[in-house]
């Protein structure tokens, strides 16, 4: 007798195991990748080491224990793991290697800071990290018992951008490049400086060569998008600039040859709405660099939207033979792998549309390619490609057990069109046991970003609203990405113009389907997504309740206080306040709260720096000052992510005060 599925549940989230990083081993036999959990009792989350044949099979640990281990790189040879661990100390990540056959771990180096991308070098006798030490001030602090007691007397800020969302405060030190020696473990700072960073390092097929970006202009924070390539001799040395069009850059990786350097970017300073492209430099001549995407409208990254999980960017990945490059693009509610010949042509499809590929590697031969594919209905699985047939395969079955216990409903994918007869594409998601005779009530959820997409990803605040009995619909409006410059452009210069426009269109569209109850209509999102939902309380009183998350609802005093400081002036005129204050007003939710007479739940979380919590604690005032029915729901200690990311009892509390408010004012 088969098993009746249930509904999903808020705390299902702490069921859930999240994939990341998987990595193939040079001969093509492992895969070995991290998988998190959380402490139900201790909320924390731990990440463990992971591997898989590649023949098939069932899935092993490699690593063990209550601590964090992440970032897996297999050495060249294939006898080695290195991966970033705090097994010794929780607050003092180490590299650590491991054999590839089993054993303990040995702590590789014995550094005070932060590590961030690493990689092994061609001959596997030393490793590039990207690391920034502890300031000098938090050290002495640390072995003064007293003063550690006491904690911080006092901040000393000096740079423009003093903080980042998830962080916290910045320190004085910055990003720079430090060689480990595998052997003794012996560590070598590469480069320095007191206000430049320096990113995304990798090493010439050679040994001898490092290449990385960083921001040389006088003042890095006030020109964020003046990033440069550079090469820089592996032992140490003069480093030299490759001619870059102005612009930002990101993963740098050589050509099999060493004699060009391709990376991922685009043109310009600000111009958010600009495709991210695919780019090769030489690296033995002055000659200019070369886009190798500029005929195509599309967008290299994997910025599609979920809450389980995220899909890593990856640096381009040439072919063997140095004829092809391969890259992720997000277009139409996916992210596909593609290829494109260096001597151009048209992109080759390698993984085609229908969910989200993310980290993906190559065996040493080419034959084999492992890589994170997230779907609708599983958030993510390690999957191979045999290059040579063509066919793909699950070798994860990672929360398999909890997956086929649920009934999550299901979902239409529809084409519509917008006010300006612009195509569009959303996703309907009906509550199980849908009754198409029935009327139900709805929920519209807007994406954050602007610059992002939803689409082909697992989404466990959809599934779980649907599990109480509302249709939920997302789509992906003007402004966003995967669909043309054109249309993430209609929106530079003032928010709530084009989106909205497609928002309410959408919500028509909605409102024709015999099933929706139109008296019953509610609509909610989170940051951009809140800015959007705040925005429409003040232009229309079509919905019966909203629920606006992390929120911009006022552009003005944005600026200057996220942690993206002056640069939120770009989408409105790129003017601070001071010269052109109307440009913001006239875009602020706030100008127009006014109107509001839809009841508002307003969450924001106390740490949050990229919206800060005075911008939702704005638009709980006005509402309440309006005798508009609000409550206002603020989560200590988390930041922007709180949704993604958060401690998972206050993802639950949160997840439960949205369906209470939406049950108050649209329940039957």
């Amino acid at each position: 007798m088969a098993l009746k599925k249930r509904r999903i549940k808020a705390s299902d989230l702490y069921r859930i195991r999240q994939i990341s990083h998987p990595e193939i081993s040079p001969d093509g036999k492992h895969v070995v990748y991290a998988v998190q959990r959380v402490d139900r009792q201790t909320e924390k989350k731990y990440t463990n080491l992971w591997w898989v044949a590649t023949s098939g099979g069932k899935a092993h640990p490699f690593t063990t224990g209550d601590h964090v281990d992440s970032q897996p790189r297999w050495s060249p040879d294939g006898q080695w793991v290195a991966f970033i661990s705090n097994r010794a100390d929780e607050k003092q990540p180490q590299l650590y290697l491991i054999p590839a056959n089993g054993g303990e771990a040995r702590k590789l180096t014995d550094l005070k800071g932060e590590f961030a991308s690493f990689a092994w070098s061609p001959d596997g006798k030393q490793i590039i990290c990207q690391f920034r030490k502890k300031d000098k001030e938090a050290l002495k602090r640390e072995k003064d018992e007293r003063k550690k007691k006491l904690g911080l007397v006092y901040r000393r800020i000096t740079r423009l951008h003093y903080s980042l969302d998830g962080y916290g405060f910045l320190p004085q030190e910055r990003w720079h490049l430090w060689i480990i020696d595998v052997k003794s473990g012996k560590a070598k700072q590469l480069t320095s400086g007191k206000v430049y960073d320096e990113k995304s390092p990798c090493w010439s097929p050679d040994g001898k060569q490092i290449a990385f970006v960083s921001n040389r202009s006088v003042d890095p924070d006030l020109h964020p998008d003046e990033d440069d390539l550079y090469l820089i001799p592996a032992t140490g040395g003069e480093m030299r600039k490759l001619n870059a069009p102005l612009g930002p850059k990101s993963l740098p990786r050589f050509s099999p040859d060493g004699k060009w350097v391709a990376y991922i970017g685009h043109e310009g300073r600000g111009d958010w709405w600009k495709n991210e492209r695919l780019w090769i430099v030489p690296t033995e001549s002055d000659e200019a660099a070369r886009c190798l995407t500029k005929d195509f409208d599309v967008t290299l990254n994997p910025f599609t939207i979920n809450d389980v999980g995220s899909a890593e960017m990856m640096p381009p990945t040439w072919s063997n033979d140095g004829q092809k490059l391969y890259f992720q693009v997000s277009q139409h509610g996916s992210t596909t792998l593609n290829a494109i010949n260096v001597s151009g042509g048209e992109m080759e499809e390698v993984i085609g549309p229908g969910g989200v590929v993310g980290t993906y590697t190559f065996d040493q031969s080419q034959q084999k390619l492992a890589y994170f594919y997230g779907q609708m209905k599983d958030p993510a699985q390690v999957w191979l490609r045999e290059m040579p047939t063509g066919k793909s395969r699950q070798l994860t079955n990672l929360n398999s057990k909890l997956l086929s216990r649920l009934d999550l409903g299901e979902i239409e994918e529809v084409w519509f069109k917008g006010p300006d007869d612009n195509d569009l594409q959303g996703w309907i998601l009906k509550p199980p046991d849908f009754d198409p005779k029935k009327q139900y009530p709805s929920v519209l959820e807007i994406h954050g970003g602007p610059m992002a997409q939803y689409g082909n990803f697992f989404m466990h605040e959809f599934y779980y609203l649907a599990a109480h009995g509302y249709v939920v619909y997302f789509s992906n409006p003007r402004g966003g990405l995967g669909y043309g410059e054109e249309h993430a452009k209609a929106i530079w210069g003032g928010w709530g113009g084009a989106d909205y426009d497609d928002l309410m269109a959408w919500t028509d569209y909605m409102l024709q389907q015999p099933y929706i109850d139109p008296q019953r209509l509610g609509v909610t999102g989170g940051s951009y997504g809140g800015y959007m939902t705040a925005w429409i309380i003040g232009h229309t009183k079509r919905y019966q309740a909203a629920v606006a998350q992390r929120s911009v609802t006022n552009c003005v005093s944005m600026w200057g206080s996220s942690d993206a400081n002056w640069v939120f002036q770009m989408p409105w005129g790129n003017k601070p306040p001071y010269e052109d204050i109307e440009a913001l007003w006239e875009s602020s939710p706030m100008k127009h709260v006014g109107n509001a007479r839809t009841p508002t739940l307003v969450i924001h979380s106390e740490r949050d720096m990229r919206c800060p919590l005075e911008q939702g604690q704005q638009l709980y005032v006005a509402l309440k000052t309006l005798h508009v029915d609000t409550e206002l729901i603020l989560f200590p200690d988390e930041p922007h992510g709180l949704s993604r990311v958060g401690r998972t009892d206050r993802r639950i509390a949160r997840l439960k005060h949205i369906r209470r408010w939406f049950d108050r004012y649209l329940a039957a």
